[in-house]
């Protein structure tokens, strides 16, 4: 029997039941808010239903919910810590066109993370404490709220997803979560000039990492950024842990460890966003920082599997079940 990829649902449903709790004075932003995330979560639960839409119409579907955003609630990211920039930033020139690029990014980021049970949504539910954290820190009362909200919604899911996979988020999920946790980073940024734009993207590092390093593998090898394929971190890890370790039809066990195996690289950056949250050169380094430590990591690891030096562990070792529980993209 499938597992059902209907957790986005239960997700959306806890996004609306925060509405009563929105302050007075923003009670109609936020209403708008959530209907701009409606058009992406109804793009995102087409495809769960199996009604094909296809990636670049989930992107399309998000390109026009951040649109809405931005025109119903005049909001974009206001600068980057750089004085040159900031003041095009701010007349909505650059910074409009460079916060789409990023929420988009963003969203497509946490969809292609979920391919083992509980990554996805804890990689959300640590940015949603690390962005109630700095919210804290603001005494910005408003999204402290609305991310302890946030969070409760996704410890909700993950007790029925983490560790046996009873039920997955699905695009409509993944998406959903991505797009509101970038936004609920927009506007901190925005409400609170002492926060830097480069912590709020070390709370969601790890999903921002992982899909850089997609596109730049898969324009290495010439395909389309867009292409699926079977080489994120989390799938390399959990076929290690079956080739060195844990052996052939061990799926239901490699599969909740690798979220488990993954959590203090999800949660270390997080905890330097909060950190270093007015920090803006030091979260800047911080950020550049871990992503060349990410990619080096990850091509030292793949030169030493492709050069044969793990190949005793791999001819004695059975073979790993096929990838079959969650589609990568």
């Amino acid at each position: 029997m499938a597992t059902p990829r209907l957790g986005g649902i239960a997700i959306f449903a806890a996004l609306i039941a925060t509405l009563p709790f929105a302050p007075i004075h923003i009670e109609a932003a936020y209403g708008n808010f959530l209907l701009a995330v409606s058009v992406l979560f109804a793009a995102g639960l087409a495809e769960d239903l199996g009604w094909r839409v296809p990636p670049k119409g989930r992107l399309l579907s998000a390109v026009v919910a951040s649109l809405l955003v931005i025109v119903m609630l005049d909001a974009w990211v206001p600068r980057i810590g750089w004085s040159v920039l900031d003041q095009v930033m701010v007349s909505g020139v650059l910074g409009i066109p460079l916060t789409i690029f990023v929420v988009v990014g963003i969203s497509n980021a946490f969809n292609l993370i979920d391919g083992v049970n509980g990554l996805a949504g804890t990689a959300a539910l640590v940015c949603a404490v690390a962005l109630g954290w700095i919210a804290q820190a603001t005494e910005y009362e408003a999204m402290m709220t609305f991310t302890a909200l946030l969070a409760l919604a996704i410890a909700g899911f993950l007790l029925l997803n983490y560790p046996f996979g009873l039920i997955f988020l699905g695009d409509a999920g993944a998406y959903t979560l991505g797009f509101v946790l970038a936004w609920f980073g927009v506007s901190i940024v925005l409400n609170h000039p002492d926060v830097t734009p480069w912590a709020i993207l070390l709370t969601m590092f790890w999903p921002i990492a992982d899909t850089l390093l997609a596109i730049y593998r898969r324009g290495l090898g010439k395909r389309p950024a867009m292409q699926p394929d079977r080489l994120h971190v989390h799938q390399l890890v959990m076929r290690s842990l079956e080739i060195t370790w844990l052996g052939r039809d061990r799926r239901a066990v490699s599969n909740p460890l690798t979220t488990l195996v993954l959590l203090p690289f999800i949660v270390a950056p997080a905890a330097l966003g909060v950190a270093l949250w007015d920090q803006s050169a030091l979260a800047f380094m911080a950020f550049v920082g871990l992503m060349v430590l990410f990619f080096l990591a990850y091509f030292v690891v793949t030169f030493l599997v492709s050069s044969g030096r793990f190949g005793r562990l791999r001819a004695t070792a059975p073979a790993p079940a096929p990838l079959s529980e969650h589609p990568a993209e």
